[in-house]
Order: structure tokens, then sequence, then C-alpha cells
């Protein structure tokens, strides 16, 4: 079990680790380019591969959905109970709803648990990038952008890599391939990046930083397990959501605070001391996982 953990955690790092150095020597770096390429290429690119390959069951799927919007909104709506004099609550929640599925969720659910569950995990990040672009911007601003989720690579991606799989509709081994191909540049320039990303902001309110950062890992337990008791969840789909509740905060807060200038200082503080405390916490939850994980397929091995 510690050999797994340390097989899922260590490269994830590693590579996060090595951007972050890459980005501490070459500092400066215009990462633009190459996150829009990884946003509109490589990652719909690894989404439509992975679901032809593993096609998925949407109607199946739907209690995973439900639980899924479940652990995004309910720490928001938790935490908007709360009133912290430090921090406005709209820069409050943003973070505590909106987790790192991209950089750092799809990765660390593809190690862990292997291909087979990407047309899953791929759920919980493209129900996350919906939520993020509408429910996200709402909060934000009462006036623009709520539609922008729909110009999503990644959603027209998922859509096409559904109907393709799901009307058996024939596709040449090279186009799959090559989408194949692309898709494996994906996961490790997301964590290159997000540590280059890390290494350019500034860490301070490092107390309310901490603060919050509790408060959403606490709000997210407590979804995660209304979630299992209210759901009929697949025994699967759980060690997925504990992961999910477990990730830092998205970058992306940060750059729509700032866009919406809605304290970005703090919430740039919370999503950098919620990338350093998932040194912690990550490895913590994928032993967690694991060990769920585990202990499913000894239950199964017992009955069959």
């Amino acid at each position: 079990m510690f050999s797994a953990l340390l097989d899922i955690v260590i490269p994830v790092f590693a590579v996060a680790g090595l951007g972050a150095l890459y980005g501490r020597l070459r500092p400066g770096a215009d990462l633009g380019y190459v996150n829009r390429a990884n946003i509109e290429l490589f990652t719909p690119a690894l989404v439509f591969s992975a679901l032809v390959k593993y096609p998925l069951d949407l109607a199946a799927h739907l209690p995973l959905i439900a639980a899924g919007a479940l652990v995004i909104l309910l720490p928001g709506l938790l935490l908007a109970l709360l009133r912290l004099k430090e921090i406005e609550r709209a820069a409050l929640i943003l973070p505590a709803m909106f987790r790192n599925t991209g950089n750092l969720g799809i990765p660390l659910m593809v190690l862990a648990f292997g291909e087979q569950e990407l047309g899953a995990i791929v759920i919980l990040f493209v129900l996350s990038n919906l939520l993020h672009f509408s429910v996200g911007m709402f909060i934000l601003s009462a006036s623009s952008s709520r539609w922008l989720w729909l110009k999503s690579p990644v959603l027209w991606a998922a859509f096409a890599g559904l109907l393709v799989a799901n009307l058996h509709i024939p596709l040449p081994d090279y186009l799959v391939t090559s989408a194949s191909l692309l898709g494996q540049i994906a996961v490790p320039l997301m964590l290159f990046a997000l540590g280059i990303r890390l290494m350019e902001g500034e860490l301070g309110h490092l107390r309310l930083a901490l603060k919050c950062n509790l408060l959403y890992l606490l709000a997210g337990g407590i979804s995660l397990g209304i979630a299992v008791w209210l759901l009929p969840l697949e025994p699967a789909w759980i060690p997925l959501l504990m992961l999910s509740v477990a990730l830092p905060p998205a970058v992306l807060n940060y750059m729509l605070c700032e866009q919406y200038q809605c304290q970005p200082d703090k919430v740039a503080s919370i999503v950098l001391g919620g990338n350093a405390l998932s040194v912690l916490v990550i490895p913590l939850a994928v032993w967690l996982a694991l060990h769920l994980g585990a202990g499913r397929d000894r239950e199964h091995f017992v009955k069959n």
C-alpha cells in the first residue's frame, strides 16, 4: 500500500516541483500560449480519446453527477453562512467550491485508479468547469460571462466522445491514435505549468489562507458524507469524490477574482496556501482512497 502511495504521489509532485524549479530559474515565462494549447487541444484530445476507448453510460452515472454537484456547491453554501471580517463572501466561497480538478485532480486520479476510470474522472472535471463558468461567474458578476462555459473545448470534446462511443460511430485507427498521442501531452504539461504558476505568486495573508483551507476541507468532508448518505453511489466512485474534496483550490479562482477585482491578493494567498497544504493533505487522501479501494476489492472477492 505504501509503495502504491509513493508511485502515485511522487510523480505528481516531482513534475510540479520541476515546473516550480524551472519557473524559479527562468522567471517571467509567458505561459499563456502553452496553457491555451493545453486547454484547447491537448486536454480535449485526452478526454475524447478516453471516452472513445472507455465508453461511458451517462444514465448510469447520474448519481455520480448529482454527488459531484453536491460536493462542489454545498461547501460554498455552508461557508456562505459564516461571516469572516477579513474577507468578502464571494472571495471566501469561490475557492471552497472549485478545486484543482484539472492540473492536479486528473493526473492524480488517473495514476491512483487507472485510465479505465477516466470516464468518471472526466464527468467530475467537466461538471466542475460547467459550474465554475456558470455559478462561479454568477457569484462574481451578475451581468456578464454567464454562458462562457459553452465555449469550453473540453465540454465539446466530451460531447463528441460520448456521441462516437454511444452511437458506435466507426473511426479510423490513425485518428484515434493521433488523439491519444495529443492527449498524452496534457497531464504532464498540466503539472509542469502548475509548478511554474505557483512560483509567480506571493504568499501573504498566511493566517487567513490556513484558516480558509482548513474550513474548505471540513466543508468538503461534510458534503462528501452527505452525498454518500443520500445517493446510491457505486463503490468505485467514492474514492474519486474523496480525492475531489481534498484537492487544493484551483488557480483559476485567482484569475477570475483578478478579472472581477474581488480581493485577488487574498484569493491568491488562499490558492497558494492550499497548494502548499496539499503536500500533507494529498498523500493522506490518496492513502485513504487506496485503502477504501482495497477494502472494496476484498469485499467483491469474498462475495464472488
